[in-house]
């Protein structure tokens, strides 16, 4: 089964994928969040023959939900709506901790690192879900 896990901002969102084996996360790209993004991904889920969504939810450290996790069950309602692939979600909880730790032995722009933030916080969802799926 192919995930594509979708670390959403109202910014920017990070795309990841796995093989079909679901034995290697790979980042896939950073779309901008304000353009089009829904279509863009449904695009992206036909195109890479995805049969499965992860999306990313930001769960506070004390179990709690805020802004940002309403925020991204909205837009994953949204999305649901567009297509065809069942939709999990993910506590993606230090994610981007994560990412920035993996980005630090690279000499990179902070731009240059925002950037690929994203998608390697996405890659860490899918590890993180794939990892509670094989439990």
């Amino acid at each position: 089964m192919k995930y594509l896990a979708i670390d959403y901002g109202l910014k920017r969102t990070g795309l990841a994928v796995c093989d079909p084996s679901q034995t290697i996360c790979s980042p896939l790209s950073v779309l901008d969040s304000t353009r089009n993004l829904i279509g863009k991904l449904a695009e992206i889920i036909t195109a890479e023959n995805i049969d499965a969504v992860v999306v990313g939810l930001p769960i506070n450290m004390d179990d709690t939900e805020g802004l940002q996790a309403k925020k991204v069950r909205d837009f994953a309602a949204k999305l649901k709506a567009a297509i065809n692939v069942p939709l999990h979600f993910q506590d993606e909880r230090l994610s981007s901790f994560t990412a920035d730790e993996k980005l630090k032995m690279h000499d990179l722009s902070r731009a240059g690192k925002k950037q690929r933030q994203d998608a390697l916080a996405a890659a860490q969802i899918l590890q993180d879900f794939l990892d509670a799926q094989n439990r």
